[in-house]
């Protein structure tokens, strides 16, 4: 490594750790001068005008310098800092969190400790997201482990947090069949939480992936899960409610996953079990759509005539969610036409097609101009 290549390096291991994630602060000092300078200004409390915030926002870490001992985690535990200068950097998905209306409750990640063999720059709209309740019945795990393995079948990963409960049983699914399985914890990436999930952990370091937006020895907070589940969800091509109560994490996951334009399937329960209280409420407003079997949960990711088992030939708007690929096929060539149009065009709810909207206009796709929208050039 040249010592430009380590300088930079120990910058990003210094960035990664000196504000409490997200901070769009130092991801707007990095993105305007480099890591490598914005790491020498917050150290030296000289930032350019402009970047006030920033000082703020670093005032209680600045000084605390973990270069060294997070590095030499890194290496003993064979995790890689990864940040938006590596290939394998999901800029993509990552890229709905910094529209304005997702950026003020959490914007992207300045960069992401990474434990496991896969590219996670790989996942794509491929990856499915099972969340669900931690004090889950035996029927939402069952149904978790049965989409998890089904999905693996299909070559699709599948995201989660580690918890008890839904996300324990889709990593094992996961696993058992043989396919990717992802890990975002709400702490550092060498802690083991919870801690009757090490081995799981462990295994997903080993054959998936175990990811964290926290430096090394972070240890995990109520408002460091809901700041976690921002991540899950866009990761993911999808987000799948498997049980939830009427407040809890999933549905936290669910409402980012909304925020974020992309699908939102729930499975239906028992009505007497509080478990399924959440995503019945999210089924009939609307805001999921009911999944109960495997190909349903694929559909959700898979455009409209893309037989869900199966990879898709390549196309222009290879890859997009359904309601994505259904609202960009209803816009003609050369007009614009009103979300009124698009929704009748299409046979999707305007809520639907407004959520679409907003990923193909992150994703380049579309633009809009005096309440029209145009395929964009």
């Amino acid at each position: 490594m040249s010592d430009a290549d380590e300088r930079e390096r120990r910058a990003w291991t210094y960035l990664a750790g000196v504000a409490e994630p997200p901070s769009a602060a130092v991801i707007a000092l990095v993105d305007a001068i480099g890591p490598v300078d914005a790491a020498d200004a917050i150290a030296s409390r000289s930032v350019p005008r402009g970047h006030s915030a920033v000082l703020g926002a670093t005032e209680p870490r600045y000084a605390t310098d973990t270069v060294d001992a997070d590095l030499a985690t890194c290496d003993r535990l064979g995790v890689r800092l990864l940040t938006p200068a590596d290939d394998d950097w999901p800029a993509w998905p990552l890229s709905a969190l910094d529209r304005a209306t997702t950026a003020a409750r959490g914007g992207r990640p300045l960069a992401l400790w990474v434990r496991g063999p896969a590219p996670l720059g790989a996942l794509g709209d491929a990856a499915v997201a099972l969340v669900g309740s931690r004090a889950a019945t035996s029927y939402g795990e069952y149904v978790a482990g049965r989409f998890a393995s089904g999905l693996a079948a299909q070559g699709r990963a599948v995201v989660s947090g580690g918890a008890y409960g839904i996300d324990g049983a889709a990593h094992r699914g996961s696993l058992a069949a043989g396919g990717l399985t992802v890990a975002v914890l709400a702490c550092g990436i060498d802690r083991a939480y919870p801690s009757g999930h090490a081995r799981l952990l462990e295994e997903i370091g080993v054959r998936g992936l175990v990811i964290s937006e926290y430096p090394p020895g972070t240890t995990a907070a109520k408002h460091r899960f809901l700041t976690r589940n921002r991540l899950v969800a866009a990761l993911s091509g999808a987000t799948i409610v498997v049980e939830a109560g009427r407040r809890s994490g999933a549905t936290n996951t669910a409402a980012w996953a909304t925020r974020l334009g992309r699908p939102l399937g729930a499975v239906p329960g028992s009505i007497t079990s509080a478990t399924s209280v959440g995503t019945h409420a999210m089924i009939a407003d609307g805001q999921a759509t009911l999944v109960a079997d495997v190909d349903a949960v694929a559909s959700l990711v898979a455009p409209d005539g893309e037989d869900p088992r199966g990879p898709a030939p390549m196309r222009s708007t290879d890859g997009l969610p359904r309601d994505q690929f259904r609202v960009i096929e209803a816009i003609p060539a050369h007009d614009g036409v009103s979300i009124d149009e698009i929704a009748f065009s299409a046979g999707l709810r305007s809520d639907a097609v407004r959520r679409a909207l907003a990923g193909l206009d992150v994703a380049g796709l579309v633009d809009e101009d005096r309440g029209l929208w145009r395929l964009r050039r």
